[in-house]
């Protein structure tokens, strides 16, 4: 399989065409060899658009998905990320090399530690991969500039909002199906939030992430 013509095709055809723009989230899909990040069976799958299974039920979000959520979160090289939802570590290095830190959050140790090598591979240093429940607010390493939940939840963690600095953006997709919400929220001031939807989608729970009476926003 050509996979340069492959990678070609999904920027032109499903990224660009969903109104991607973004120079730089274009040219990181251009450059990212998105096949060495799932399982030999799919590998021929890697480019195109539908949601691809890592195995534990876990799955990877479709490209263009993955790149409207890159481009609404504008991340700057001074920023100090909160991803969770590892999977095995295509959008943590998609971050670690916008942004200053990525600190990554998954629940499965086997597809964290698939993720810590990959990124070895992109000679990526600048993140930390913790295991831990992801459905509840991680608040052991402080306040982040992005916070981006790469599975859907019922409802989202109040938490979740207050660990943002004042100018920060989170990404999460919220709901239950057939029409769940990927919602931009951004934080104005101390007291004060913004909330922008960006599509509909169906996208796979993040493990616990259905206990709606843990959660409220």
């Amino acid at each position: 399989m050509d996979y340069n013509q492959a990678r070609f095709n999904m920027v032109e055809q499903q990224i660009r065409t969903w109104d991607v723009l973004d120079p730089t989230v274009l040219d990181l899909f251009s450059g990212m060899q998105r096949e060495a990040f799932v399982p030999d069976a799919y590998k021929e799958l890697a480019y195109s658009d539908t949601t691809l299974p890592l195995g534990n039920g876990h799955k990877m979000l479709p490209p263009r998905e993955q790149a409207r959520i890159l481009q609404a979160l504008q991340i700057k090289p001074t920023d100090k990320i909160l991803e969770i939802g590892t999977g095995t570590g295509f959008m943590t290095s998609l971050l670690a090399k916008l942004g200053h830190y990525v600190v990554t959050v998954d629940i499965d140790a086997e597809l964290s530690k698939q993720a810590q090598q990959h990124l070895i591979d992109q000679n990526l240093n600048n993140a930390s991969f913790k295991i831990g429940d992801g459905s509840k607010p991680w608040t052991e390493d402080g306040n982040f500039d992005v916070i981006c939940l790469l599975g859907s939840v019922e409802k989202l963690p109040q938490l979740y909002t207050q660990q943002l600095n004042v100018g920060g953006r989170l990404f999460a997709i919220i709901g239950n199906e057939p029409a769940m919400e990927a919602t931009l929220i951004t934080r104005l001031s101390e007291n004060d939030w913004q909330n922008k939807i960006l599509f509909e989608t169906i996208a796979p729970r993040l493990v616990h992430g259905n206990t709606a009476q843990q959660f409220e926003f």
